[in-house]
């Protein structure tokens, strides 16, 4: 039916005696390379199959075998129904083998279109890229579009001599082709496609999840029945799954069953607040996490996984899928369940970003995915209320750009924010200025008792001793010293007050901090001569006296200038300097002999 567009295209069963494998398939076949019971040698470990492998042509036992590439994987996870972040990956694809490919013969790319494709809203944009590939051209990336049969013989071929018929006995896993499914209705163009319902997407509010765990089981399977609405579906399922398993049954299907359908079912409605719930109900986990994480590591960064203002975990290694999926559901689930996969989405983002625009991450030591989260979460608010609500719900497409504008917003400064929005979206960044972690070392000189924040005590020795200024593992510890702050714009405001703390040492040598220097005190002394400064109205001050430790107003107000935060905390650092807190500190010069 494409052909009405002038786009040539093909089904599974066109390209026989060629067989389509998914990249599962491959992965699988490639776990028997090396295998040796004799010797002990287990083969290749199940890591999935990149786009320089998917673009080759295999031979193994007679058979002609091509791969379609991982992005267009449906059985695991759901970002392949988002169409508009599958098109932006096949342009980073096309343009990465453009540029990597050096195997003889030209790459193979296999684009596969399914009929929720064509249905969803945005088939326009997947017609402009098929034209696209049709002129020859796509993002500067040449292209040539055709049959499989006549790209066979231009393509790069390897043989997989290890899975030969002699083979074959001792494989315990059945390799299936890709298969077109019959239909009873066909469909000679576009037009005559059905286009989704939007009615069937409406829903309603969604059901108190705390409500329906105080319910039996048999009104949960009755209200199951009964409910059209996926989103409360997608709840009483979840609700089922925690108190009776996987297999048990509603009539005739069981409840994973009934989860994966309705998984599939909401993915293809553009429903993605229910896709993410049932995709981190049934544990789902994204194909080539581990690769991403390690792009993020080779780059000297870290990373945690947890929800905002609860534990995380550091990875500061490459993890197996395994060891990654036990991290995000565990720290995730107890809080909020939808970050189990968002943070996935996240992941795979940050490592494609940081792979082509490592400027971005400038100044971010350690990337707090939660936090970027709430970074987020805080942009959508500045514009509209429920930015929670609306960022779960949004398609991964979107929240892919969206994490695009708020790492660009600090570099580029575009927007006029207010100082608060400022602080909050630097400190859910987790972003540093530059020379921030040497002016720390050099404050850390100074100060023979340590330094404090939020209860974690620096000390000087033997940190210094033990460690240089310029090695990494010292911007990780003073990274764990302010991740013990809970509040992004107090963190914000912290580094503020760092840098203010060792331009007056630079600036008076000869004076050093005597005692521990704790700079929450500094810091709430700042705030205390903000407030004598500043002139409320009776009911402003009505209101700080009831929330005495509000520092929302402090953290509104701008670093520099007469009445600027920076003006503040000097004073309070130059107050612990005059009453005695520190030692002079005289050179040779100065001595008497």
């Amino acid at each position: 039916m494409l052909a009405t567009y002038g786009i040539q295209t093909q089904t599974p069963h066109q390209v026989e005696p060629i067989e389509i494998w998914s990249p599962n398939n491959m992965t699988k076949a490639y776990e028997y390379l090396g295998v040796n019971k004799k010797l002990g040698l287990t083969g290749r470990p199940a890591r999935p199959i990149g786009g320089l492998g998917t673009a080759k042509i295999y031979r193994a036992s007679g058979m002609t075998i091509v791969c379609y590439p991982l992005l267009f994987e449906v059985s695991d996870f759901y970002l392949s129904q988002d169409i508009a972040l599958v098109i932006d990956d096949v342009k980073n694809d096309l343009a990465f083998l453009a540029k990597c490919w050096r195997l003889s013969g030209r790459p193979l790319f296999v684009m596969l279109i399914r009929e929720d494709n064509i249905r969803g809203p945005n088939v326009k944009q997947l017609l402009n890229l098929l034209a696209q590939f049709k002129m020859g051209e796509v993002d500067g990336v040449k292209v040539r579009l055709g049959r499989l049969q006549e790209l066979i013989s231009s393509g790069c071929v390897e043989h997989l001599d290890f899975l030969s018929h002699s083979w074959q006995p001792e494989m315990e896993y059945e390799f299936q082709r890709f298969l077109e499914l019959d239909r009873k209705s066909s469909f000679r163009s576009l037009t005559d496609i059905p286009k989704i319902s939007m009615i069937e997407i409406e829903d309603k509010p969604h059901i108190d999840l705390n409500e329906l765990r105080r319910k039996s089981t048999w009104e949960l399977a009755e209200m199951v029945r009964h409910t059209d609405s996926v989103s409360s579906q997608s709840q009483l399922l979840h609700v089922l799954l925690d108190r009776e398993g996987p297999e048990y049954r509603i009539d005739d299907s069981v409840v994973e069953e009934r989860l994966e359908k309705l998984l599939r079912r909401a993915g293809s409605h553009q429903q993605w607040y229910v896709t993410r719930f049932c995709a981190a109900t049934l544990g789902k986990l994204v194909d080539s996490l581990a690769p991403s994480i390690t792009a993020i590591l080779v780059r000297g960064k870290q990373i945690t996984l947890g929800v905002f203002g609860h534990e995380e975990e550091v990875v500061d290694k490459p993890l197996s899928p395994q060891e990654i999926q036990d991290i995000l559901f565990t720290k995730c689930l107890p809080y909020d369940i939808i970050q189990a996969v968002l943070q996935q989405e996240m992941i795979l983002n940050i490592g494609k970003f940081i792979s082509t625009s490592p400027d971005l991450f400038k100044g971010m030591l350690k990337i707090r995915i939660g936090w970027i989260i709430h970074a987020m979460k805080l942009e959508l608010n500045y514009w509209e209320e429920g930015g929670e609500r609306m960022l779960y719900s949004k398609s991964p497409h979107t929240i892919k750009k969206l994490l695009m504008k708020v790492l660009q917003c600090n570099i580029e400064d575009i927007d006029q924010r207010s100082p608060i929005w400022r602080r909050q979206l630097d400190g859910a960044l987790n972003r540093v200025p530059p020379g921030f972690y040497d002016k720390v070392w050099e404050i850390l000189e100074r100060t023979p008792g340590g330094l404090k924040v939020a209860g974690y005590h620096l000390p000087q020795q033997p940190t210094l001793s033990d460690m240089t200024m310029y090695e990494l593992n010292f911007s990780l510890l003073v990274e764990q010293m302010l991740s013990k702050i809970i509040e992004p714009a107090y963190r914000q405001l912290m580094v503020e007050a760092f840098m203010v703390v060792s331009t007056i040492l630079e600036r008076n040598p000869e004076l050093e901090f005597q005692r521990p220097v704790n700079m929450d005190v500094l810091i709430k002394e700042a705030f205390q001569y903000f407030k004598n400064d500043s002139q409320p109205t009776v009911e402003e001050k009505e209101k700080q006296d009831k929330q005495e430790n509000n520092m929302a107003s402090f953290f509104n107000t701008p670093s520099v200038g007469r009445l600027g935060t920076t003006s503040y905390i000097a004073k309070a650092v130059v107050n612990h300097l005059l009453q005695g807190d520190v030692r002079h500190t005289y050179g040779e010069s100065c001595s008497i002999s």
